[in-house]
């Protein structure tokens, strides 16, 4: 099994001859994945590297899996995911926003290898999209956070401001001003996915304008040992991030991407993949909160849960009306509720959230 394809350089040794189709069939299917960040012990890539270990676990020798990490996304995202399907691997994870164009790109060359564009939106024949939910679980824990913040001010440091950001960052500031109708919001934008210097100093920036509870849109554990280092409290996410923060940790939330990789690549062995396009939530497993922090009461653990609950049920919905934007502007009128399209096309912060979207 080779890891950093990328970095060893070895593409071009790489490549096979060609093989009878008896040979063929009784080869492992090749599973590639690549990833946006290095792979450590929590975070957005570390949720993917425990799915592919759970796809080897799950079929053994039929399949063999191999991943690519700490790729940028664009040029060298092509490359890395070019080299994959050129070297023999016949279904494809590109878990990251940013390597949607590419592995479409790609794909055009290599008609017979499948691609999974995870966080993509953009399907082609050979080219599937999924996507979770992330926003309720964010709405849960701005819950938990207006129950436990003091100064009625959480901190959250932004990624990118892409609509699945803006969903995260709006739905956490409703389920905060659901407990707190006084909370705010405050956001620092540092557009890049994985840079845990300039993650610890937007943190360290927001706790120093009150902040007492942070929340964030990046891949390393950094806010959450920043917060830890000041006495404050953070939303683990992506993974359980208590060996980074184990006083700091409010709770976590979670992407569970094992059983749809699973699924698909069960779908590749038997013939039956098809093209298509998954979003889901709280309700399919693909969302989880809990792994609570040793500062969070009884009380407030069993009310996220229920809230949890009553989402998997399709008893509460995180973006349901009144909502206005931070201008002051109607956005969805009291007794609506956003569809998934006005979701996925999201462009605006609600009330209390303080900041701009960045350009």
């Amino acid at each position: 099994m080779y890891k950093n394809l990328a970095a060893a350089g070895m593409a071009a040794a790489l490549f096979f001859s060609p093989l009878s189709h008896a040979q063929k069939a009784s080869e492992p299917l090749k599973v590639g994945f690549v990833y946006v960040a290095p792979v450590t012990d929590a975070g957005w890539v570390h949720q993917h590297e425990e799915a592919r270990q759970a796809v080897q676990a799950a079929f053994g020798k039929r399949v063999q899996t191999s991943f690519v990490e700490n790729v940028a996304e664009g040029a060298d995202a092509e490359r890395v995911i070019r080299d994959l399907a050129a070297t023999g691997h016949k279904l494809i994870f590109t878990p990251s926003f940013g390597y949607m164009e590419p592995t479409l790109k790609v794909a055009k060359d290599f008609p017979d290898v499948k691609f999974e564009s995870v966080t993509g939106y953009k399907t082609a024949a050979n080219v599937a999209t999924a996507n979770a939910r992330y926003y309720e679980g964010r709405y849960l824990a701005g819950v938990a956070a207006g129950r436990l913040s003091k100064t009625h001010v959480a901190g959250y440091v932004a990624g990118f401001p892409i609509p699945e950001v803006l969903q995260g960052i709006n739905a956490f500031t409703l389920g905060m001003r659901s407990v707190d109708p006084k909370a705010q919001v405050k956001v620092v934008w540092i557009n890049t996915w994985f840079d845990p210097a300039r993650e610890r100093e937007a943190a360290m920036t927001l706790m120093n304008q009150d902040a007492d509870v942070l929340a964030f849109h990046t891949a390393s554990t950094a806010v959450m040992a920043a917060a830890q280092e000041r006495g404050k409290l953070a939303i683990a996410y992506h993974s359980d991030m208590r060996k980074a923060a184990p006083d700091a940790q409010v709770l976590a939330v979670t992407h569970q991407w094992a059983d749809y990789y699973q699924r698909r690549t069960q779908a590749a062995l038997d013939g039956s993949w098809k093209s298509g396009n998954v979003w889901g939530g709280v309700k399919e497993g693909m969302i989880r909160v809990g792994w609570f922090g040793p500062k969070v009461p009884q009380a407030v653990q069993a009310e996220v849960l229920q809230r949890q609950k009553d989402i998997a049920a399709g008893k509460l919905v995180p973006f349901a009306g009144p909502i206005a934007d931070n201008e002051g502007h109607e956005v969805l009128a009291k007794g609506k509720a956003m569809t998934d399209d006005q979701i996925l096309n999201m462009n605006f912060l609600v009330s209390g959230v303080q900041g701009k979207i960045a350009k």
